[in-house]
């Protein structure tokens, strides 16, 4: 019986702790948007003195906003940049995407690269082999195809490039698109996903998604260059570790990287959440106590510690932490959407619960398949971070 106790004790301690690092995270987070994100950025290098930037630019099949979104990088407000284009397919549509923006400003230094080169099983690194190998610059910026940009965002992230930062990311958001199913994306880019990106680089911890990163090429030439990167499927995560390793920091920009690809839906969306929690348990299997920092079981654990301890009653105390959350929730989605966002605060509400709701069921989906579906092809993966292609018999 004192076993038990004790048991019970030490449940509700760690029950406490978690409220306390979980609103700490909220508190950090909502604080470091106010003050960074959607700020103009001073000036810390002459605009003339810019380094020049070579923009690798991954792209796979076409989609209702793919050349809008191209067409952003050509109106680029940079002064030494250059965009290198990367096809993997010779039958891909996206080449006369491409060519038509070539042919449209041909005063912007862009070059097409068509096959890729087979190094690993990574397809996004196969495809940005030859970009990289012909990359002028001393900085290179890999930026998904579904990213758009404002004239200035390359300016930004140049800025945040001081002497002693080796990598440069956005923190991803998404665009306002019609529909729930963008509503959905949103409010997940805006709440969920903020809190603990933001949350692990301001404690120190390196996270980063490769969206939107700006790094220095001689650093990834020091650790064998993109090709070392090629056994992994995550190598965003894997790039930003070597540069971490090597004594560099990291900056955040203060545009958001961000997202307007134009497919999208809630079936999407969900296995893409799937996705990335598979690479995450298996480069840190740590992550498998991740359901326990999301809403509705924090609030359950920490609901029963009050009750323990207290003699709370325990569904009134997950109902107000639950609304506690909510609201911490959208005051966080209005910082990053850098004023109130465009669809009501009952649209808001459903998509919130419904996001919420799925956390258990990816987790658990995660859990059961150690397979992903990414581009064309089909990858085992192992852990630590590597991976196998599973070849078609």
């Amino acid at each position: 019986m004192a076993l038990l106790d004790l048991a019970l004790q030490g449940f509700s301690i760690f029950g406490f702790l978690l409220f306390i690092v979980l609103w700490l995270m909220h508190l950090v987070s909502i604080i470091y948007v106010r003050l960074h994100l959607n700020k103009k950025t001073t000036e810390k290098v002459p605009y003339s003195k810019l380094a020049g930037v070579s923009l690798l630019k991954p792209l796979k099949g076409v989609d209702p906003n793919l050349i809008n979104n191209l067409e952003t990088f050509f109106e680029l407000d940079y002064p030494k940049f250059e965009i290198l284009l990367c096809v993997q397919d010779h039958d891909d549509p996206a080449i006369d995407v491409c060519k038509k923006l070539l042919g449209k400003y041909p005063n912007v230094d862009a070059r097409l690269f068509i096959g890729g080169k087979k190094v690993g099983i990574n397809p996004k690194i196969n495809n940005l082999m030859p970009a990289y190998e012909g990359a002028r610059y001393e900085l290179v910026w890999i930026c998904d195809s579904g990213i758009r940009v404002k004239p200035d965002t390359l300016t930004d992230m140049a800025n945040q490039m001081t002497e002693k930062v080796g990598l440069v990311h956005g923190l991803p958001y998404v665009a306002d698109r019609q529909g729930f199913a963008a509503t959905l994306e949103q409010v997940y880019f805006g709440t969920s996903h903020p809190r603990s990106y933001i949350s692990a680089n301001v404690t120190g911890i390196k996270c980063v998604t490769g969206m939107s990163c700006l790094m220095r090429k001689d650093i990834l030439d020091q650790a064998g260059g993109l090709i070392a990167f090629a056994q992994y499927i995550a190598e965003d995560y894997f790039m930003a570790k070597a540069i971490a390793d090597r004594g560099w920091k990291f900056s955040m920009a203060t545009q958001v990287a961000m997202q307007n690809s134009g497919s999208y839906s809630i079936a999407q969306f969900q296995s893409r959440m799937i996705r990335w929690a598979k690479l995450r348990i298996n480069m840190l299997p740590a992550t498998v106590i991740e359901p326990i920092s999301e809403c509705f079981v924090a609030s359950l654990i920490i609901g029963w510690a009050a009750h323990h301890v207290f003699r709370w009653d325990i569904m009134v105390f997950f109902l107000c932490h639950c609304l506690a959350w909510f609201i911490s929730d959208y005051i966080q989605l209005r910082g990053v959407q850098g004023g109130p966002p465009s669809f009501s605060k009952l649209d808001y509400a459903v998509a919130w619960f419904i996001r919420e709701s799925m956390t258990i069921q990816i987790f658990l989906s995660a859990l059961w398949d150690p397979t992903i579906s990414w581009r064309a092809g089909r990858y085992r993966l192992r852990c630590g971070g590597t991976a196998e292609e599973i070849l078609d018999v």
